[in-house]
């Protein structure tokens, strides 16, 4: 682990850095549903692999910034492709909410996520066991990070003190402490939040470095889980709760 993204050229030349691995199936597109999601026209949700974009307003919660950009981004370069897209299938093969996983490429061989992530218009995200494309879309964040595009202009970093909801965060903060047990990896940042990486994931860590990590500045994102509301809160633990699912999404700054 290393500090977050050294500077790349400012126009990242994503046909290039993600390359189309062979041929993919086409799939036509009804609807660019927000700017991480796409709806085929065979009726199939397709969650887009490696980034997360700002949420549309939903529910009674207000758009969150960029969202709307995420989207008519993602619907241009739909358009662009005729409104198809090569779809390669992740592992797992679909998310918990039954939508399909897949990396999305246009006719020219170039990744859709890559190029919102270059543009500044999501953040990097990864899940293990899916790491085909971590490189070069890092390489692709690192672009836009370095040119303060997006949402890199003012990127919303919270301390641990300031979570005080659930979904997605960005954390900046200093891990006072590191415990390990039967659940994994604990780093406690204060501020009533832990971060976790679970036992099963080991493998793909570096685990001595991790628990070396007491005293040191890091930055984190990832779902933030409100324990409280799921009833897993137990005495003395922290309320607020974020799953290190990948090694990209914690990095030691200092």
């Amino acid at each position: 682990m290393g500090a977050f993204f050294i500077g790349l050229m400012a126009s990242f030349p994503g046909h290039a850095a993600c390359p189309l691995p062979g041929q993919l199936p086409v799939y036509s597109v009804e609807k660019v549903v927000d700017g991480d999601t796409l709806r085929l026209t065979n009726g199939r949700s397709v969650r887009l692999i490696g980034l997360n974009t700002p949420e549309l307003a939903h529910q009674g919660r207000p758009e969150q910034p960029f969202a709307v950009k995420a989207r008519k981004r993602l619907e241009r370069l739909v358009r662009a492709n005729d409104d198809q897209v090569a779809l390669q299938v992740g592992v797992p093969a679909k998310d918990h909410y039954g939508r399909m996983l897949a990396h999305a490429y246009d006719n020219r061989g170039r990744n859709l996520e890559a190029q919102l992530l270059a543009e500044g218009l999501g953040y990097q995200v990864a899940f293990a066991p899916e790491t085909r494309l971590l490189g070069c879309q890092q390489a692709a964040e690192r672009s836009a990070r370095n040119s303060a595009v997006g949402l890199w202009r003012k990127p919303e970093w919270l301390e641990p003190g300031q979570v005080a909801s659930g979904g997605f965060a960005l954390i900046r903060g200093k891990v006072l402490r590191v415990e390990r047990n039967r659940g994994g990896i604990w780093l406690e940042m204060g501020g009533s939040l832990v971060l976790q990486v679970k036992q099963k994931l080991f493998p793909q860590f570096d685990i001595e470095n991790l628990q070396k990590l007491a005293g040191s500045e890091v930055e984190a994102r990832g779902w933030v889980i409100d324990r409280s509301r799921r009833g897993l809160l137990k005495p003395g633990q922290a309320r607020w709760l974020l799953p290190i699912t990948a090694e990209i999404m914690l990095e030691v700054v200092q």
